[in-house]
């Protein structure tokens, strides 16, 4: 049997939609592919990523995880720079209630409020970010870790303690006077171009994004962190494909895969195509209005944990099948490796596994 390699062209990851939907993603696609490497084209994409996503839970959430997926199997820091504008941009909308006429607040001035937007809710020992009330404002203090790519950025939602104890979201200008940034000692193979560090706020006016605990309580928390998965298993998706290439490849040079690999590759469609199987059913279940309150944490802990999982199976599969060759020779699997091996590192392993044990022993799951 003639047998060809598939063509390098960026290819969308179907999570539900239609063939037709999905051939609509080529241009941001092939934009995403022009981007790698180059920080303020990342950001740029971030920007057209968000013109064209619905907001998750108003009836498309199915094709914004697609988006999120399909930008990340081009490029997995692609997908790590445009998540969180995604999710920002989808937080201020969810916010929109509680904070009426947004872009008119005095911190951003109305006009100020568009632009590349992060969101910094990590902790970290030694670092704390306060919020203080001064004449009917809010002002920050403090340092907030794990900010990625923050000198890049224009703004960025932060989470900060409160006098009483609680904590809350703000919307910030990262231009303003008062914030400072530590240069990230940023050593890490993977993810180089998204740099993680600390930024310093001084008496840092903000913009408060509902009340004390709203940022947690709100189901688009949990909706947030299963768009993470969804660019988890884009990364996924990529190294399948690229598998699936060098078969291919090695069978058009003579050499068929051998009954080991066709078991990894078997294996690997089985798994994504549960996964996608199971990401659609849950978006629709998000639209439908049935992960609006309760549930909808424990189902992101299963999906992000499920995902998370695959990942590291299906890139030990690969790696066995494929040997050192494509570790020591071909840059954009050894990139697409340590990129995808950081990025699943935001899942907690078994410490997210006992939040869902605990919450499946008060009795929250399907069985």
């Amino acid at each position: 049997m003639n047998r060809t390699p598939e063509s390098p062209r960026p290819a969308a990851v179907r999570i539900s939609s239609a063939p037709e939907q999905l051939a609509g993603l080529t241009p941001l696609l092939e934009t995403a592919r022009a981007a790698v490497g180059d920080v303020p084209a990342l950001l740029q994409l971030a920007k057209t990523a968000a013109e064209e996503a619905p907001k998750p839970g108003q009836g498309r959430t199915a094709y914004l995880w697609e988006i999120l997926a399909s930008v990340t199997a081009v490029d997995v820091a692609a997908g790590r720079a445009i998540e969180p504008h995604l999710d920002a941009t989808a937080i201020l909308a969810q916010a929109s209630q509680a904070v009426p006429n947004v872009q008119d607040h005095p911190t951003f001035n109305g006009h100020t409020f568009a632009g590349a937007w992060g969101v910094f809710a990590a902790e970290a020992a030694g670092l704390r970010l306060h919020a203080t009330t001064a004449d009917g404002s809010f002002l920050l203090h403090g340092a907030k870790p794990w900010c990625s790519l923050a000198p890049e950025l224009d703004h960025a939602v932060v989470t900060a303690h409160l006098d009483d104890g609680g904590r809350a979201a703000f919307a910030v200008d990262l231009h303003a006077p008062g914030v400072s940034f530590d240069d990230p000692l940023w050593t890490s193979h993977g993810l180089r171009e998204i740099p993680s560090g600390t930024v310093h706020f001084d008496a840092v006016p903000a913009m408060p994004l509902g009340d004390a605990g709203w940022y947690y309580r709100r189901p688009g928390f949990a909706w947030g962190g299963m768009g993470v998965a969804a660019c988890w298993l884009g990364g996924a998706v990529a190294v399948a494909r690229g598998f699936k290439a060098a078969l291919l490849t090695a069978a058009a040079g003579g050499r068929d895969p051998d009954q080991l690999a066709l078991a990894s590759l078997g294996e690997i469609d089985r798994t994504l195509t549960a996964l996608s199987g199971y990401l659609a059913w849950t978006a629709g279940r998000i639209d439908a209005g049935e992960l609006s309150d309760t549930g909808a944490w424990s189902e992101a802990l299963r999906i992000r944990g499920n995902v998370a999982s695959a990942v590291e199976r299906i890139q030990a599969l690969v790696s066995q099948n494929l040997g050192p060759a494509p570790l020591a020779f071909d840059p954009v699997y050894g990139k697409r490796t340590a990129d995808l091996s950081l990025y699943i590192r935001q899942h907690h392993g078994m410490r997210d596994d006992a939040q869902l044990g605990a919450l499946t022993l008060k009795g929250d799951h399907p069985w």
